[in-house]
């Protein structure tokens, strides 16, 4: 059998959520604003297929670079590049340093 290529293709342990956590986002996710400028890190929420990202933006850092309808555009750096990702924000978390 052929290996299979698709968007959530060997994710079982990263997309997969703690005994206790299944269920979706909770409402304080929607009712926040992030400010256009801050830091956030990227945390796919499993629960929520829409607006997430690839799996390689994992955990990395970005900056949020414009509000668009529900979801944020942000800047994330990989290697030299700067990509601009479109994401909904419960795959958002703010990014505190430490």
């Amino acid at each position: 059998m052929t290996r299979h290529s698709g968007f959530r293709a060997r994710c079982r342990a990263l997309l997969s959520k703690e005994m206790g956590e299944r269920a979706g986002p909770k409402p304080e996710v929607y009712l926040s604003e992030l400010p256009i400028g801050s830091k956030v890190s990227i945390i796919i929420d499993p629960s929520t297929h829409k607006g997430s990202p690839h799996r390689r933006y994992h955990g990395r850092i970005g900056e949020i670079v414009e509000k668009r309808g529900r979801g944020y555009i942000v800047a994330v750096t990989v290697g030299s590049k700067r990509k601009l990702l479109s994401l909904l924000p419960e795959h958002l978390r703010p990014f505190v340093q430490g």
